[in-house]
């Protein structure tokens, strides 16, 4: 069963120190993923896979919102346009599909998070 307390702590320490990373250039986007993947993973504990499941969820779960709102951006500009949704459905599919990809290093700190 997933934590979401171990998730939302671990998203919202990733949204904060992506936000520090953004203004201080030696943090990076990569450290944020890393300490957030770990954090929810130690939090959530259970071993590897569980961890990993949960750094995952943490590290994708901002681009999967992102993914949602810029697909209903495009919709309105489709119906706008008179495209009728030519467009949203793909950019669901790629937005999930590279916050999944790029969730990873998250996910895998997860996983040494939880064996601790």
């Amino acid at each position: 069963m997933t934590n979401w307390r171990a998730v939302g702590i671990g998203f919202l320490i990733e949204l904060v120190l992506s936000i520090i990373g953004g203004i201080v250039p030696i943090i990076g986007q990569l450290f944020a993923a890393v300490v957030g993947g770990f954090t929810a993973g130690y939090i959530a504990g259970g071993g590897f896979g569980r961890g990993f499941w949960h750094g995952l969820l943490a590290g994708a779960l901002g681009g999967i919102i992102v993914a949602v709102l810029v697909t209903a951006l495009v919709g309105v500009f489709d119906a706008t346009l008179g495209f009728a949704g030519l467009l949203g459905g793909s950019v669901l599919v790629i937005g999930i599909t590279l916050a999944l990809v790029l969730a990873l290093p998250s996910a895998l700190a997860g996983a040494l998070g939880g064996a601790f």
